[in-house]
């Protein structure tokens, strides 16, 4: 073999070493950008005074929290403590600061994350030392017995997001990434759909009856799980179409390098660096740990944004797939 064939024959390998390589230094600084130094910004909590105190009582509370250094916490006031129950309840604020005569109560639901909550307690627990003031802590929405600080629903919508772009690229890889005809297309997308359902299905089997870390929602959970994976896999797909076997690189750095760590699992958006708080709810991941807490423990409160998220990525992606497609044969009969 003369030397330029050598050449030739090592330059794909070694670009593709490169690709991973960037990959590779892209998922570190993510991951270690993201969780290295997580400080509360701008967290919801409701303030409540005690019946017939002064009027002002709760708002000049709520007026200390807000101007506190780094603006740790986002202080409004609440009429009564129903309201504000109703607050925490609905995922409108992450903790319920109950003002009394002798002594505060703080209510959090660490359902939604055990690092918000305890964030919120540090705060509000040094503010209340500082004024000489009592303080309990309730936890009225708890994460359940088989699910250790809340993180399960992190760990499901990971799976779910996994088995999608997996899938998929398992597809591209043994039956090619170009589809010729949209006949092809429909059979891809129908074999999407059918991985989807069966995927959603065991997801919820396996952390619902099998383990009993989420005990509560088993169909909704399915079937949010199913367009979890689909919604996933069809933008995988989509990336495939249009740019080859890149598209499974370009895949992963979505969902997994920028997806996980800004998805809220070990820490929310309020705790992250502003640009994973930003993009985190309209990614998969986040969309999917968000919408899973809110089944099992807040009674669907925030699913629906969810659910919108995952609808334009499927939309979006089937778009791309049709289209993409349709383009591969124009050239082709031209």
């Amino acid at each position: 073999m003369s030397e330029p064939s050598t050449i030739a024959s090592l330059r794909r390998p070694a670009l593709l070493l490169v690709g991973v390589l960037l990959v590779q230094l892209a998922f570190i600084a993510s991951y270690v950008g993201a969780f290295h130094s997580p400080d509360p910004r701008d967290v919801p909590v409701a303030v409540v005074a005690p019946a017939g105190a002064p009027a002002d009582t709760a708002r000049d509370t709520a007026r200390s929290l807000d101007a506190l250094e780094g603006h740790p916490l986002d202080a409004s006031v609440a009429k009564d403590e129903a309201t504000a129950r109703d607050q925490l309840h609905e995922r409108e604020v992450a903790g319920v600061l109950l003002l009394g005569r002798d002594g505060d109560e703080l209510l959090v639901a660490s359902a939604d994350g055990a690092a918000q909550s305890q964030a919120v307690e540090t705060v509000v627990g040094q503010v209340s030392e500082a004024r000489q003031r009592a303080l309990t802590t309730t936890d009225v929405i708890a994460a359940g017995e088989g699910d250790a600080r809340g993180l399960s629903a992190f760990y499901l919508a990971v799976g779910w997001v996994v088995g999608g772009y997996l899938a998929a690229s398992v597809l591209g890889i043994t039956a090619g990434t170009r589809l010729p005809s949209l006949r092809r297309a429909g059979v891809r997308i129908a074999g999407m759909v059918g991985y989807s359902l069966l995927s959603g299905i065991g997801g919820a089997w396996v952390a619902g009856p099998w383990l009993g870390a989420l005990d509560h929602g088993f169909w909704s959970l399915a079937g949010f799980g199913s367009l979890l994976v689909l919604a996933v896999g069809m933008a995988t797909l989509a990336l495939e179409t249009w740019l080859g076997l890149v598209g499974i690189a370009a895949a992963i750095v979505l969902f997994v390098v920028l997806g996980n760590p800004s998805a809220g699992g070990a820490y929310p958006a309020s705790l992250l660096p502003p640009l994973f708080g930003m993009i985190g709810p309209w990614l998969p991941p986040g969309a999917g740990t968000s919408a899973i807490r809110g089944i099992v423990y807040f009674d669907g409160a925030g699913v629906g944004h969810s659910v919108l998220v995952l609808g334009l990525w499927l939309a979006a992606g089937l778009a791309l797939v049709l289209a993409g497609t349709w383009a591969g044969r124009a050239r082709d009969d031209a």
